[in-house]
């Protein structure tokens, strides 16, 4: 069969399929290019989910009659003035509107400001037609008809019309938030009308339109730079967390991408802190220099990649997990608000006395002694390896070790002015009630010590080597030759963790020495694995994560168990600990380990205020 060339129709559609996947795609695409004409205000129409409607109005530059013949046919644009190595507008690549045009019915009306009238071209599948003068306002209105008519098979792949309405609005919300000076407004018959007014410089009162509220109450700001790299944006507490990654928001010079490394390393900066099945929300802007990052990866133009991609990739691990050590301890606010709620007037249970009130010297605690279990009276070995001996001149030799440190009691008011406040009671043998200056706090002690000492053990992983155990058999993993290069080429830093190995010929490596700490291992598992993550991200972060994994595991069976009775001095020296403690504000499973209550909320339920 003899190669022939195609015709520019179907060369059109073929490319459609790439950019133009569904509607919200092609509304991707018509934003992009209202933003790139430097609109303050862009309105979105829609029908049926975008397949019978899409109508997009902005007040940019415009384009004269000659632009806007040229703007229906493939490959003409003018944003390559610089070329493919410093790109500064969203869109480049000169496709979206012929690909729109070669499977829809395709209409764009548009006026310069220097101009009297306006011009008009239509594109019905493929076809353009001559342009025409039409009455017109500055700016351009792009009108997209039947979409896919000309493709009718792609139209089976759709989804239902409230689903790609969904997704439309999913588009203009992310660019909502890249474009705060920008006003937004999407309507149509197939939903009901949003607005996302502009708010200039004011980026976090744009995130809080799109997110909410709430995220602006439980959001910490992130700033930092590396090696000409910065990244700005807004990190969410910990326990502010959702059951999905549709609040995670990421930005490449003012590019909204979806990129696996930053989302690998969101997941990083978070680990041990978001519970499993839940995810942080964040919104982060990377900035670069253009020529250190590759936007023409796909057609959709929502892939990057970055020439170091482990600079990236350390620096928002790095700075998130600098923030939340600042300020990430916070109680979160919906917490406290669904607690309030669980606190309505009239919903109570008859009165229950298994309540312990914090002890003092003519009331002193009742602890168990001989009845302790193996739990409880093996904890002391473990608490000491930590805090070290603790002077307790009022325990008995019967009472179990607590593994928190003594703090001398002062009068009944002392303490209140700490950020946690000052113990006052211990409830269900599990939460400590503690009075500030202007609410209570409720902290789930064993939640909290948790923390305290997975945090002290990650200590010890970080400033010091990690003791080895020697394999009887050394392993031999076989590998292709560049991923033997890449693993001697982080050898060092793998063996201050306990993992020592060499090469042993040109495809293969001797692995003599696994951590100790995570006891039987399949080294050569553990090889590969740290190989094919080399061979990702150029890091080796998989150890450290096993291994911090573990020692959260140590954690959490050598903490404060649930049920154990604490004295006032033992409870107050908890609070002190978790308000010198990084992290301390939630579990090493991503639970909150305390949640606060301000006064006014409390008398509210009294109706005292």
């Amino acid at each position: 069969m003899p190669i022939t060339l195609l015709p520019e129709t179907l060369i059109n559609q073929i490319a459609a399929g790439e950019v133009i996947e569904r509607p919200a795609s092609a509304v991707k695409e018509l934003v992009e290019n209202a933003i790139d004409a430097g609109a303050s205000r862009i309105e979105i129409a829609t029908a049926g989910g975008g397949k019978g409607l899409i109508r997009v109005i902005d007040n940019g530059a415009g384009m004269s009659p000659g632009d806007l013949e040229l703007a229906v046919r493939r490959h003409c644009t003018s944003k390559l003035e610089r070329g493919l190595d410093d790109i500064r507008t969203l869109g480049f690549r000169g496709e979206a509107l012929p690909s729109i045009g070669s499977v829809a019915k395709l209409a764009i009306a548009s006026r310069t400001r220097d101009a009297a009238n306006g011009s008009e071209i239509t594109v019905t599948g493929g076809r353009a037609s001559d342009i025409r003068p039409r009455a017109a306002n500055i700016g351009t209105v792009v009108e997209v008809r039947d979409l896919f008519f000309a493709t009718p098979a792609r139209l089976k792949f759709l989804k239902t019309e409230r689903a790609e309405a969904g997704a439309i609005t999913e588009i203009v919300r992310r660019m909502a938030i890249a474009f705060p000076h920008v006003r937004f407004v999407i309507s149509g018959t197939d939903r009901t009308t949003l607005e996302f007014p502009a708010t200039g410089d004011d980026r976090l009162a744009r995130i809080a339109q799109v997110i909410g509220k709430d995220f602006e109450e439980n959001a910490i700001a992130v700033d930092a730079e590396r090696e000409g790299v910065r990244l700005t944006g807004f990190a969410g507490l910990p326990v502010f967390n959702r059951g999905n990654a549709q609040h995670q928001f990421a930005y490449v010079n003012g590019r909204p991408v979806s990129d696996k490394l930053i989302n690998s390393a969101l997941r990083g900066a978070y680990a041990e802190t978001v519970p499993s099945g839940r995810y942080p929300v964040a919104v982060l802007d990377l900035r670069l220099d253009p020529a250190l990052v590759d936007v023409n990866v796909h057609p959709a133009k929502s892939d990057v990649r970055f020439r170091d991609p482990g600079l990236v990739r350390g620096l928002i691990i790095g700075a998130i997990r600098q923030a939340l050590a600042v300020d990430g301890d916070r109680s979160s606010t919906t917490a406290a608000r669904s607690m309030m709620a669980a606190f309505s007037p009239g919903r109570h249970s008859a009165p229950r006395r298994d309540w312990t009130p914090a002890a003092s010297p003519s009331r002193p605690l009742a602890y168990p002694g001989a009845d302790a279990g193996p739990d409880q009276r093996g904890f002391a070995e473990a608490a000491q390896s930590i805090f070290g001996d603790v002077d307790r001149p009022s325990a008995r030799p019967s009472e179990p070790h607590t593994g928190v440190p003594a703090a001398k009691a002062g009068p009944a008011d002392d303490g209140q002015s700490f950020p946690l406040g000052a113990a006052r009671a211990q409830v269900h043998e599990n939460y400590i009630i503690a009075q500030t200056e202007d609410g209570m706090v409720i902290v789930d002690q064993h939640a909290a010590h948790e923390r305290l000492v997975f945090e002290d053990m990650r200590r010890a992983l970080r400033d010091r080597d990690i003791p080895a155990q020697a394999l009887l058999i050394p392993d031999i993993v076989d590998l292709p030759e560049e991923d033997c290069d890449r693993l001697m080429a982080h050898a060092a830093e793998l063996s201050r963790l306990g993992l020592s190995y060499e090469r042993f010929g040109p495809g293969a490596i001797l692995v003599r020495e696994t951590p100790a700490m995570l006891g039987e291992v399949d080294a050569v598992a553990m090889v590969r694995e740290l190989a094919d993550e080399i061979a990702e991200w150029d890091t080796a972060a998989t150890l450290h994560s096993r291994l911090e994994h573990v020692a959260a595991t140590m954690a959490c069976h050598g903490s404060v168990r649930s049920g154990r009775r604490l004295r006032t001095e033992e409870m107050n020296a908890l609070l002190r600990q978790m308000e010198a403690t990084p992290g301390s504000g939630q579990c090493n499973h991503g639970r909150p380990t305390y949640i606060k209550l301000k006064l006014a909320d409390i008398e509210r339920l009294f109706g005292r205020s």
